[in-house]
């Protein structure tokens, strides 16, 4: 049990205890995201400025595709660089202010993400603006958790996130619970809404082989990005609010950080560089100078 603070105002500062357990092999986890985080950080950074560039690429699927990567930096960046640092520190704690700007920044990229690709699914270009209601979004689920009077300091987690904050406070936090349920049906009817474009997708796919052919080319990636970002959500919600601490807490750190390391690389991968236009233009923009020698 955490011993009660005496007011809100004592809570200045929060304790992240997610590396307790790890800190044996903090120097093995700051190697590896020492290597990845700068290459993720290219890989988006090369999708985003070759579609910005090429006057070709200013169409909706592209658009969509350099929101996604865009959407990546964005949210990486709120974590990476203060884990990177907890990893070399002795004490891991986080300011009042900078734990509710940790949770804007994560959790309104990873609900701009999963708006993005159910947009994709729609296949609406009008609809590219959704993704912007989620940043009010997430704003009011920060106002209200700034609100809460605090009993407790210590964060079993990585990062700061909503309903661990929550579990901190000295009285009832309904309003609270209320708008998570709210964000959480509203992200549930987001779902019906993609198994019914799929559904449709596959009855149309199926009646020839092209169909088949462009339904795995261009569907099948797609579908794949949203069930790793839908499981890894709903993970990180029902466990944060339902789960036990009997689960080894390496296990509960890789689920609670797998929507910030698989999308991130993923994403300017199989939606940039796979894609056989925007991998030309790739080439053409870091081989220029070989091609025209060669010319």
């Amino acid at each position: 049990m955490q011993p009660p603070l005496e007011n809100e105002s004592s809570v200045l500062v929060f304790t992240l205890s997610g590396l307790n357990e790890t800190m044996e092999n903090r120097f093995v986890f700051f190697s590896f995201t020492a290597l990845f985080y700068p290459l993720m950080v290219f890989c988006n950074v090369t999708v985003i400025f070759t579609i910005i560039l090429h006057k070709k690429l200013h169409e909706p699927m592209y658009v969509f595709i350099c929101n996604l990567c865009m959407n990546g930096l964005f949210g990486t960046s709120g974590f990476y660089p203060k884990f990177m640092y907890d990893l070399l520190a002795h004490d891991h704690v986080i300011s009042y202010t900078g734990c509710l700007i940790q949770i804007f920044v994560i959790y309104s990229s990873a609900l701009c993400e999963f708006s993005t690709l159910t947009v994709m699914a729609y296949d609406r270009y009008l609809a590219i603006c959704r993704p912007l209601e989620y940043h009010s979004m997430m704003s009011i689920a920060v106002i209200l958790v700034s609100r809460i009077t605090l009993c407790g300091s210590t964060i079993e987690k990585l990062f700061c996130e909503i309903w661990a904050v929550a579990k901190l406070s000295c009285f009832s936090t309904t309003v609270n619970n209320v708008f998570g349920y709210i964000i959480i049906v509203t992200y549930f009817g987001h779902a019906v809404f993609i198994f019914c474009s799929y559904i449709h997708l596959i009855r149309k796919c199926i009646k020839s082989i092209e169909g088949r052919h462009k339904f795995m080319q261009t569907c099948v990636p797609h579908l794949l990005s949203l069930i790793n970002v839908a499981v890894a959500l709903l993970f990180d919600v029902l466990y944060s609010r339902y789960g036990s601490k009997n689960v080894p807490q390496g296990v509960r750190n890789f689920m609670a950080l797998e929507f910030l390391l698989v999308p991130p690389i993923l994403n300017p991968l199989i939606y940039g560089l796979n894609l056989t236009t925007v991998r030309q233009q790739v080439m053409r923009m870091f081989f220029k100078k070989q091609v025209a020698i060669s010319e």
